[in-house]
């Protein structure tokens, strides 16, 4: 499994347009055949700075769906909540699963 990390730094006050925005458009990734789901978390110690996790099939899928003219398209519709951010991405090596899991 390939897991994408990005870190969103807002612009204060845009929270919620952020999370509405997000929402509305979070289909264009999850109904990607190699998506296998997302999430979006905010800091609990950072203000204004959220969190993205997505996990796909492999990482040759996520490149080619990142790189996709859809893609560039939804990016857009973030950018003017952002203010800085990153993108970490990485290989799971193994998964423990909890008991509540």
């Amino acid at each position: 499994m390939f897991r994408v990390l990005l870190r969103f730094e807002l612009n204060p006050g845009m929270e919620k347009g952020f999370e509405d925005t997000w929402l509305s458009i979070g289909s264009v990734i999850t109904d990607h055949p190699a998506n296998l789901g997302q999430w979006l978390l905010r800091s609990s110690d950072e203000e204004s700075v959220y969190y993205v996790v997505s996990d796909w099939v492999d990482e040759e899928s996520f490149r080619e769906f990142e790189h996709s003219d859809e893609h560039v398209h939804h990016r857009t519709k973030l950018h003017p909540y952002r203010r800085g951010g990153a993108m970490y991405t990485m290989n799971v090596v193994h998964e423990l699963v909890g008991t509540r899991g």
